[in-house]
């Protein structure tokens, strides 16, 4: 167990991933409603789908025991009129990380300014709780004589997100997106308590950054997207990955970040319609670390499945 000790402190101190404390996605464009509640669905950006739900599963740094593990389960409606956008939906999150995990469930509401089809500003607010894990029965002191609360312990608090989304349809009917977003606005000092001592996890505030371009094809189209991400005291993480939907239901990507990981991905379009306007995907992503740890933890796997709809 003293790695897995040893494990816990690297999340917060490794060159890699500094203080980030949300979960981490590789195939992110498919989890935006995490990351910004003002985004747009890419349901929607590419096919006109304003009903879509998702789902995924990503298990990170498969050579340690109890490593991270993450699971999403997302639903999104877009009431489109000619001027504005209504967005609604929500979604679950799971996380857990070797003794401690949280589960978030959040409601989205947003508002789009502009046709919704053509682009235009959308501002968006997730409200949510939070409840926060720590299974003591896991832990194993590295000295002699440190006190650590004996019993299972879990806190429940309060959580909202903010972020502001453009987008634009160009005349070559390419498409251009970009946010800001904070999806942890409330800094939290979460205390574990019993009588047989007391530690803190304090919640840092995430500032994100996105963007990206559509260019669509006669048959398919090409999308670079990027997702910045900084934590008080750590530098910019930045992730950018290229995806190609080709002319028939396959589609691949690749990848890579400033903290030293390359990622793959490959994925499926099934449904009524076959090939580029299928309204059910499922993907899968591969992310290998090439920093001096990367070798110890292994690799990275994340599978996503959604379906999409016009109502």
């Amino acid at each position: 167990m003293y790695k897995l000790i040893s494990f816990l402190c690297f999340l917060f101190i490794a060159p890699n991933l500094f203080a980030q404390q949300l979960p981490l996605f590789s195939q992110y464009q498919d989890n935006y409603i995490a990351i910004n509640p003002a985004m747009v669905s890419r349901d929607y950006l590419i096919n006109e789908d304003n009903l879509s739900f998702g789902a995924s599963h990503r298990n990170q740094w498969t050579d340690f025991e109890n490593s991270p593990k993450t699971q999403l389960l997302r639903g999104e409606y877009l009431y489109n009129g000619e001027t504005f956008g209504l967005l609604t939906g929500g979604y679950l999150l799971n996380d857990q990380t070797g003794p401690t995990g949280l589960t978030g469930l959040y409601g989205r509401v947003g508002g789009i300014i502009g046709d919704p089809y053509y682009g235009g500003i959308a501002v968006g607010l997730s409200l949510g709780v939070v409840q926060y894990r720590v299974d003591a029965n896991e832990l194993n002191l590295r000295d002699e004589g440190d006190i650590v609360a004996a019993d299972n312990q879990m806190q429940i608090f309060p959580d909202v997100g903010l972020g502001i989304y453009y987008y634009r349809r160009l005349d070559s009917d390419d498409l251009v997106y970009a946010g800001v977003s904070i999806p942890q606005t409330i800094g939290l000092d979460t205390e574990f308590q019993d009588e047989t001592g007391k530690f803190f996890l304090k919640r840092m505030q995430h500032f994100y950054a996105q963007a990206g371009i559509f260019h669509f094809l006669d048959e398919g189209y090409l999308e670079l997207a990027g997702w910045a991400k900084y934590v008080e005291g750590a530098p910019i993480n930045i992730s950018v990955n290229f995806r190609y939907q080709t002319d028939s239901a396959i589609y691949i990507g690749v990848g890579g970040s400033t903290a030293g990981s390359a990622h793959a991905e490959t994925g499926v379009l099934i449904g009524e319609n076959a090939g580029f306007n299928s309204n059910i995907r499922i993907g899968y992503g591969f992310d290998y670390n090439f920093s001096s740890f990367g070798p110890a933890a292994g690799v990275t796997h994340e599978i996503s499945v959604s379906y999409s709809i016009q109502k």
